[in-house]
């Protein structure tokens, strides 16, 4: 019928033809739809409907034989031109996904207890009754399908475990609605019930209310948190300062949260006081919040698991205050965390200078031979490449201040910490808390061992992008009319570089370093940030930048 109508004489039915295609081309055109709705979702589904569990064949069987694929194969065959836009609607709408957040208790109904079984058939015990109202739940929102990492995921299945953990931001960020169940918050309850429910101090608990655009809170008879019917929570300014106090994340983050690198320490924090059953998962509940893909490794305990975690956090972001997470009163120990632990004191945030302020200290500092220095320092500064870890050892890029006096402080009573005065040269007076004893010494009385304090190298004091915003890698970056280039000095570079010097005399965070027979640098450990700053803009004509191996 459709060859005879392409091939008619006149112009009026083949253009009667052209509001037609083939079944074949209208398949086809569903199918690559299918397909790319499928791609980032789980390999099993819960469909609410039938209560069987569905891998990905299994679902497209199902939507084949619904009403909605033959009304929109029919509709496709009839009007080409809107058939993309329409597939890919009843598409997106009919495979829609709702995933469950909620918190591990007793026997929970793994995937043999439920393969190839009815869900509303099973015995109401224990874990399955949970299962059974999530689905109902869903069914009455009007979702097919759910998804739920209790029986959704073949535990014995090691590469499956591995791609679904490493998938599993993704399927909560790409899902039409989470359900985040609070099993300890009963009917009727108060606000302040969210925030003590045990819900929130579970480790993967995180990612699953950070990831998703729309969550919902469930009281455990399956009724609206605060009896709050909107279809968001996330919209519910009550709740979200609510989750706001309970975990520390600001509500902005709650309701708008994107992974990455950027604020690499304080995502880290946030997992501090939370507990996973498996001592890995503190570490791999993090990746989707990093956006890292890694291997899972059962049984390789949680120091390695947030080893490796923080090395690629450090590589990818050139941040290495996320270091400082595992707690500043631990030993740091080979760049691997000791423990997760808060800080003793919040820590210190750095002052911000304004535009005016900028303008006002490069204006006070207008001499050649200060602009010279400062030249040759950016230039330096800008061939440094970014922290990495090779063989347990940190290769950090720092400007470095030699420390010239350590005085322990006299106390009257036992101390379990020890406050030492320091001097460095370049650097204002500053006291540091510590529980290791350092060795005291003066410029008159010189110790055997060289002690550091450094100001780890970042790309941001030279008012490049960051790495977190940046998929460029350093080598590729150029930059116009830099320091250092060939020719003569352009205003845009000699302003750029009195910036740096601005920036570099205001308070910084400082790692305190002691040198080891072997060459190396290991960490002293402090109890809080160590805040100190330049004495003054003399400091520009020494400036020892160096890269060093800390153990």
């Amino acid at each position: 019928m459709l060859s005879k109508l392409e091939n008619a004489p006149d112009t009026q039915t083949r253009k009667l033809r052209q509001q037609y295609i083939n079944p074949s081309e209208a398949e086809r055109a569903i199918q690559e739809s299918i397909k790319a709705q499928l791609d980032d979702a789980p390999h099993r589904l819960l469909n609410t409907f039938t209560g069987r569990l569905c891998d990905g064949e299994a679902q497209i069987n199902a939507f084949k034989t619904s009403t909605e694929y033959k009304e929109l194969l029919s509709s496709t065959l009839v009007h080409a031109d809107l058939r993309m836009e329409r597939i890919q609607d009843v598409v997106a709408t009919y495979f829609r996904c709702v995933t469950l957040s909620h918190r591990w208790e007793g026997k929970e109904p793994l995937l043999h207890d439920i393969q190839d079984k009815v869900i509303d058939e099973l015995n109401p015990v224990g874990g399955i009754v949970k299962l059974q109202s999530f689905c109902k739940t869903a069914r009455a929102a009007g979702y097919r399908w759910g998804w739920i990492d209790t029986c959704c995921i073949d535990q014995t299945n090691n590469v499956e475990l591995q791609k679904s953990l490493n998938s599993m931001f993704v399927w909560y960020r790409t899902s039409a609605l989470t359900m985040v169940y609070l099993s300890d918050v009963p009917p009727s309850s108060k606000p302040g019930a969210l925030a003590r429910s045990a819900w929130n101090t579970r480790g993967w608990t995180v990612p699953e209310f950070l990831a998703p655009k729309v969550i919902r809170f469930y009281q455990n008879d399956w009724t609206p948190y605060l009896d709050d019917h909107s279809p968001n929570h996330k919209l519910s300014v009550a709740i979200m300062q609510e989750l706001e106090d309970a975990t520390g994340i600001d509500a902005k983050i709650l309701v708008a949260f994107s992974p990455g690198m950027i604020n690499a320490r304080e995502k880290l924090q946030w997992a501090s006081a939370r507990v996973t059953t498996v001592q890995e998962d503190i570490a791999y509940s993090l990746f989707g919040i990093f956006g890292v893909h890694l291997p899972v490794m059962y049984g390789e305990k949680k120091q390695s698991a947030l080893g490796r975690l923080l090395q690629e956090v450090v590589a990818r972001s050139g941040d290495i205050s996320a270091l400082d997470w595992v707690g500043q009163s631990s030993e740091f120990n080979s760049c691997l965390p000791a423990d997760i632990t808060s800080y003793e004191a919040p820590p210190y945030a750095l002052p911000s200078i304004s535009e005016d302020e900028m303008q006002r200290s490069i204006s006070s500092l207008q001499d050649t031979m200060i602009v010279e220095l400062a030249l040759e320092l950016y230039s330096s500064l800008d061939r440094q490449s970014a922290p990495r870890f090779d063989h347990h050892r940190l290769h950090l890029s720092c400007i470095a201040f030699p420390v010239t006096e350590v005085r322990r402080r006299p106390v009257e009573h036992k101390e379990t910490h020890f406050t030492y005065e320091v001097k460095a040269d370049g650097l204002r007076d500053l006291q540091i808390t510590t529980e290791d004893r350092l060795l005291q010494f003066s410029r008159g009385r010189p110790a055997r061992q060289s002690f550091l304090l450094v100001r780890p190298w970042d790309r941001r004091l030279l008012e490049l992008p960051d790495y977190a915003d940046d998929t460029e890698s350093v080598d590729d970056l150029t930059l116009p009319g830099s320091p250092g280039e060939e020719g003569p000095v352009d205003p845009e570079s000699s302003e750029r570089a009195m910036r740096l010097i601005v920036r570099l005399g205001q308070p910084f965070s400082a790692f305190l370093l002691a040198q080891q027979r072997s060459g190396e640098y290991k960490r002293i450990a402090s109890d809080r940030d160590i805040i100190t700053q330049v004495k003054d803009v003399d400091y520009v004509h020494g400036v020892d930048v160096r890269r060093l191996e800390i153990l």
